[in-house]
């Protein structure tokens, strides 16, 4: 008897230290280290004032994000390419539709919007190998928009780049610039992201206040090529693809 009362002390011990060790592991999987938090959004963002570059009797200044990227932190407006041949100012809408070379405009074509959009220009400029931007510097990819999307949001979509909230971290603050309400802009990566506008493939402006677009490298065919964009009303960066004639902004990073 006194063997058998041994015996089951011995068998609801045992699993008592079973039972607490599952407890004790799964408190371990769902509990936060100390100082630490579950919140994707809450991450480390750095950047510093970079050089800066004259360009064009231009001089622009630039910023080094935490991920070692160096970025214009201004709008393009230059009107020659890196080898000093002229970009052309083409003001006549139905000349802009038919264009095959290198133009920019002002948006509206009022020289009132330079400052602080800078100029637009269409995708043959932008991508025109005497280089548009400064030398020493290039035509951002979409491989160097997306690592500067993911440095601002770790969480984000890894085809899209962080297509949820790194426009917020990417746009001006307030509504001096953009159109109220310029939903979740921090400017927190120091990008300072304006709303240039956008020159339509037939020749008329569209979008200004609203919207910010800027060139990538990448075409997608011959007759289209790849766009980055934030906008007024949300805190998302994304991607799309629009004829080469399309007047967008133009940001450079170095090489």
């Amino acid at each position: 008897m006194n063997t058998n009362k041994i015996l089951i002390a011995f068998v609801l011990v045992v699993v008592s230290i079973l039972f607490y060790t599952s407890c004790s592991k799964d408190e371990e999987t769902i509990t936060p280290p100390p100082n630490q938090t579950t919140n994707n959004n809450d991450i480390n963002i750095t950047f510093d004032t970079g050089a800066g570059v004259t360009f064009d009797g231009y001089t622009y200044s630039s910023i080094v994000l935490g991920n070692g990227q160096e970025w214009l932190a201004e709008n393009l407006r230059t009107t020659i390419y890196c080898n000093g041949d002229p970009i052309p100012n083409v003001t006549d809408g139905t000349q802009w539709s038919n264009l095959t070379t290198g133009a920019w405009a002002h948006t509206n074509n009022d020289s009132q919007y330079e400052n602080p959009y800078g100029k637009i220009y269409n995708w043959y400029a932008a991508a025109d190998v005497r280089n548009i931007c400064p030398c020493g510097w290039r035509l951002p990819t979409d491989s160097d928009w997306q690592f500067l999307f993911e440095y601002l949001d770790p969480a984000g979509s890894p085809i899209f780049g962080s297509i949820n909230i790194a426009g917020g971290k990417m746009k001006s603050t307030g509504t001096q610039y953009w159109l109220s309400p310029n939903t979740d802009a921090t400017n927190e990566s120091g990008f300072s992201g304006l709303p240039g506008g956008i020159r339509l493939n037939y020749g008329a402006f569209s979008n200004n206040l609203e919207s910010g677009s800027w060139w990538s490298a990448r075409e997608y065919n011959n007759n289209t090529s790849y766009y980055w964009y934030l906008r007024f009303n949300n805190g998302s960066a994304n991607i799309s693809n629009n004829s080469k004639n399309m007047g967008y902004s133009v940001r450079c990073i170095k090489n």
